[in-house]
């Protein structure tokens, strides 16, 4: 079949999916001679209603890992995609931890909703708690990654042998794991799901944070008070223009600490074409 477009999709709370899935497009589209379309479902109005592509389309489809897969507050929506027998590159971005069913479950979800994924990868970007792990990255060298992994894919579906309906083999358990699950040092679990951003005198009620919040759940007219979950995506935390935004929570501050201890090496994109 004929392709006629190369869509980048992602949720990127701070950035760094979106850098890495609009590399691979950018790089496909240029590869096949397609034109390039994005589409950003970070914010929480955005996705009020579901996307739709078509089968001429090559969706390179990127969502951050948290906890070792895809972000449970996103599984409605992406349950609510609409395939329709494109192709796709499914991309998961994680903290230089572990990326463990994360790229799997994502895609398993884009085939339940219709797609094809014929090639996957999993990428590092600076963990959403830290500016240590993964600090600064994606890089100049995951980008290089990500562009050589972005020309392989055009030379695979360009090939008399392309199969578009070869499910691409990735790393991960089925039936997935359960979700990553921090722990104190004497081994029992840390429950840091209700931990939620505090805010402090340096804040200057630009609204930003409120404005940005995925989930929409910090209130627009007082932004020092919730009225929703906290993923912990941390995008208040490193986008506030004055650091405003912070965490105090012992726990939290623990399980920082740890991977922070723990995961210092430098890990290495995968990928699978």
């Amino acid at each position: 079949m004929e392709r006629k477009k190369v869509w980048a999709v992602y949720f990127s709370a701070t950035g760094t999916t979106e850098r890495i899935v609009l590399t691979i497009a950018k790089k496909l589209g240029e590869e096949l001679g397609l034109p390039v379309e994005k589409f950003d479902f970070t914010l929480k109005s955005v996705r009020a209603l579901p996307k739709s592509f078509a089968p001429t389309d090559i969706v390179v489809f990127g969502t951050p890992v948290i906890a070792g897969r895809v972000p449970n507050v996103l599984l409605k929506y992406l349950d609510a995609l609409k395939g329709k027998e494109a192709l796709a590159v499914p991309v998961v971005l994680y903290g230089n931890r572990n990326y463990d069913d994360a790229l799997i479950e994502l895609r398993d979800i884009l085939t339940k909703q219709g797609f094809k994924p014929v090639a996957a990868g999993a990428f590092i970007g600076e963990h959403s708690f830290s500016e240590k792990l993964g600090k600064e990255r994606p890089d100049g060298k995951d980008l290089a990654v990500a562009a050589e992994f972005a020309a392989e894919i055009a030379k695979k579906t360009k090939g008399a042998d392309f199969d578009e309906n070869s499910l691409i083999a990735v790393k991960g358990e089925s039936p997935l794991r359960p979700y990553y699950q921090p722990r104190d040092s004497k081994g029992n679990p840390i429950d840091i799901r209700k931990v939620t951003p505090k805010t402090n005198g340096k804040c200057v009620n630009c609204k930003l944070c409120a404005v940005i919040c995925p989930l929409g759940s910090i209130r627009f007219e007082y932004v020092g008070e919730m009225q929703g979950i906290c993923m912990k995506c941390c995008a208040c935390i490193k986008k506030c223009p004055v650091g405003a935004k912070y965490f105090d929570d012992p726990n939290f501050l623990y399980h920082k600490e740890e991977l922070e201890l723990q995961y210092s090496r430098r890990a290495e994109p995968e990928i699978f074409v």
